[in-house]
C-alpha cells in the first residue's frame, strides 16, 4: 500500500507559505460562532431521497488522479444526481500542482461550495475554519448525517481525529473499518519455501535464515544468484517515514500511534526515535542490507520498479496492502504473521487508523445549502452509498455474490475500473467496509489479513488536531527532526554511518528539542482522553 502510514505524517502538518496570507479576511464572522447559512432548512429531508424537492447546484473543488476519468462521466455522480436532486459541478485539478491550486483558492477567497477529496491537512482545516472560510460541521452531523454519526459512535477515534481543541469539526475523513485496507500484508514466497524445504518464519532470526537460503540456494532454479530475498518501498518523500522500518518496527516493540513514531504506555507518550529498541531494529536491518538479503535498490527504486518486482515472482519477501500487483504469480505467495522479535514483541505496527484520509470533505462559507450538502455526503458513509461510489451500476459494472458487490468479468476486461470511481487514487470521503472491499480484499488478501489480526492494536490513534499556534510550533520542530531522523536511519541501515555514532545521534535529537515535541504530543493525547 503506497502510503503512506506515514501518510499521513508530515503532510498533516505542512502547509505552503502561500496560505499564510489573505486567509479569511473577507469571510463571514458568523461561521466562527457555529452558525451556517441556509436557504430553506425545512426543504431538506432528514432521510430518504430526494434530499431536496427542488434541484440545487453545488460546486465542488476536487483532485483528479491520473487514473481517473472525468467525474461528470462517473456512474456514481450521474445516478446520485437523479436520486438526490443535488446537481454537482466538479472543478477538477490534477494531482501534480494540486496543493498550489488549493492554496490559491483560499488565499484569493474564491471558494467553491465544497472541498471534495482535497486532502485538507489539520492545520489547514483549523486555519480556514477559525478564519471563517470553512464552516463547523458538528451540528450538521448531529442532524443530517446518521450514517457518519453511527460510525463515530462505534469508533470513537473518528471523532477525536477530526475535532479541534475548541470542539469544532471542519473536515471529514475517509473511514476504513475493514482491517485489510489498513495494513500492508507480509507476503512470503511459499513456492521457494517448499522447494528449499523451509518452514514459514516465526521470528526475526528465522527470517534471517530464510533470506540467506533464498540468496544462496537458487530457489528460482535458473542457476544464477539473481533472486531478491527481500524488498520494500522506497520513502515517498521527506517526513513520510521509511517504509522498511514501518514494516519491521512491531517486531521490536515499536508502535506508530498518533500518526508518529510513538508508543503509548500507561497513557504516557514516548517518541522512540532515539531509544535502544530502535537501535536494535536498525542494526538488524543493517545486517540484512550488508549481507545482500535486503534489496540494494531499497532507497532508490521508483514505485513502478517495486510493483514490477512483486509481479516478477523473483522476490522472496515484500509488503503490500493487496495482491493486485502480483496476480500473475499470486499462487507463489502467502501472507505471514508479524515476526516475533528479540524481546518477544509481535505487533502489527504498520496499520492505518480507522479515520484514514483526513480532510476528504469540507463545506465552505459560500455554500447556501450546508444541510443538503451534509446529507449528500453522508450517503457515502453507508454500505449502499459506498457500493455506488466504488462499483458503479449493478449489471453494467458489478454483480452481487452473496450480497457482496464484485466487478463483472466483462467490466474487468475493459480495465476501466479507475475511470468510474473517485476512490481510485485515494482520499474520497466514504466508508470502506468488508461489504464494499471485494476488489482490494479478495480471498488471498483475507487469508493474509487473518495472520495479522491477532497482532493488530486495539485502537490506532490518528494524528491529533492541534490549535494553530501549536501546529505551527510542531511544524517547525518536525521539519528538522523528521528530516534528520530519516536521513540518519537510512545511513545506519545502508552502513554509511557506524552505530558507534548512536550517542551523537541521540544527542542531536535532544538538541533539536525532541523532548519538547514529545510534550506537545502528550498534551494532545491528554486532551484527547478528556474528550471521551
Amino acid at each position: 500500500m503506497k502510503r503512506n502510514w506515514g501518510t499521513v505524517l508530515l503532510s498533516t502538518l505542512v502547509i505552503s507559505s502561500m496560505t499564510l496570507t489573505a486567509c479569511g479576511s473577507d469571510a463571514p464572522s458568523k461561521e466562527k460562532e457555529g452558525k451556517t447559512p441556509a436557504k430553506d432548512v425545512k426543504s431538506v429531508s432528514v432521510d430518504g431521497f430526494p434530499i431536496v424537492k427542488d434541484p440545487i447546484k453545488l460546486k465542488m473543488f476536487t483532485r483528479i488522479a491520473p487514473t481517473n476519468g472525468p467525474f461528470k462521466d462517473m456512474p456514481v455522480f450521474q445516478d446520485y444526481e437523479k436520486m438526490s436532486n443535488v446537481q454537482v459541478e466538479f472543478i477538477e485539478a490534477p494531482t501534480d500542482g494540486f496543493n498550489e491550486k488549493k492554496n490559491l483558492l483560499f488565499a484569493s477567497n474564491e471558494l467553491p461550495d465544497v472541498m471534495y477529496r482535497s486532502g485538507l491537512t489539520p492545520l489547514e482545516a483549523i486555519r480556514y475554519g477559525s478564519g471563517g472560510q470553512l464552516i463547523p460541521l458538528e451540528k450538521l452531523i448531529d442532524s443530517y448525517a446518521p450514517n457518519l454519526k453511527k460510525l463515530m459512535d462505534a469508533y470513537p477515534e473518528i471523532r477525536s481525529s477530526m475535532t479541534t481543541p475548541e470542539g469544532h469539526i471542519y473536515a471529514l475523513p475517509g473511514i476504513v473499518t475493514v482491517n485489510a485496507a489498513r495494513t500492508d500484508k507480509k507476503w512470503m514466497n511459499q513456492a521457494w519455501l517448499k522447494k528449499l524445504n523451509l518452514k514459514e518464519p516465526e521470528t526475526t532470526d528465522d527470517l534471517y535464515e530464510v533470506l540467506k537460503a533464498f540468496r544462496d540456494k537458487d530457489p528460482n532454479g535458473n542457476g544464477k544468484q539473481d533472486e531478491i530475498p527481500m524488498t520494500a518501498r522506497a520513502s515517498s518523500g521527506p517526513g513520510l517515514g521509511i517504509p522498511i522500518t514501518d514494516m519491521m518496527s512491531g517486531s521490536f516493540g515499536l508502535d506508530k500511534q498518533l500518526g508518529y513514531y510513538i508508543n503509548l504506555e500507561n497513557d504516557k507518550v514516548q517518541i522512540w526515535m532515539g531509544n535502544d529498541r530502535n537501535k536494535e531494529m536498525l542494526m538488524y536491518l543493517n545486517k540484512l542490507y550488508s549481507e545482500k538479503l535486503l534489496d540494494p535498490e531499497l532507497f532508490s527504486q521508483k514505485e513502478a520498479q517495486y510493483l514490477a518486482k512483486q509481479g516478477s515472482g523473483n522476490t522472496g519477501f515484500f509488503f503490500d496492502q493487496t495482491n493486485n500487483p502480483m496476480l500473475n504469480v499470486q499462487d507463489q505467495y502467502i501472507g505471514i504473521a508479524p515476526l516475533k522479535g528479540p524481546h518477544g514483541d509481535r505487533l502489527q505496527s504498520a496499520a492505518a487508523p480507522v479515520p484514514r484520509d483526513f480532510g476528504a470533505f469540507a463545506i465552505t462559507s459560500v455554500n447556501k445549502y450546508p444541510e443538503a450538502t451534509m446529507r449528500w455526503v453522508d450517503y457515502f458513509y453507508s454500505d449502499e452509498g459506498s457500493t455506488l461510489l466504488r462499483f458503479g451500476r449493478q449489471g453494467e459494472n458489478y454483480e452481487l455474490r452473496n450480497g457482496i458487490p464484485y466487478y463483472t468479468d466483462a467490466f474487468l476486461a475493459t480495465g476501466n475500473q479507475s475511470k468510474i470511481t473517485p476512490y481510485a487514487g485515494g482520499g474520497a470521503p466514504h466508508l470502506i467496509s468488508e461489504k464494499v472491499a471485494s476488489f482490494i480484499n479478495p480471498p488471498q488478501v483475507q487469508e493474509a489479513q487473518k495472520k495479522l489480526d491477532p497482532f493488530m492494536p486495539k485502537i490506532r490513534y490518528a494524528a491529533p488536531m492541534f490549535d494553530e499556534q501549536t501546529a505551527q510550533q510542531m511544524n517547525v520542530l518536525r521539519n528538522d527532526i523528521d528530516k534528520y531522523y530519516e536521513e540518519q536511519s537510512t545511513k545506519f541501515i545502508a552502513g554509511a554511518l557506524s552505530f558507534d555514532k548512536w550517542g551523537e545521534f541521540q544527542n542531536t535529537l535532544k538538541k533539536m528539542k525532541i523532548d519538547e515535541l514529545q510534550k506537545l504530543y502528550q498534551d494532545a493525547y491528554d486532551n484527547l482522553k478528556k474528550q471521551k
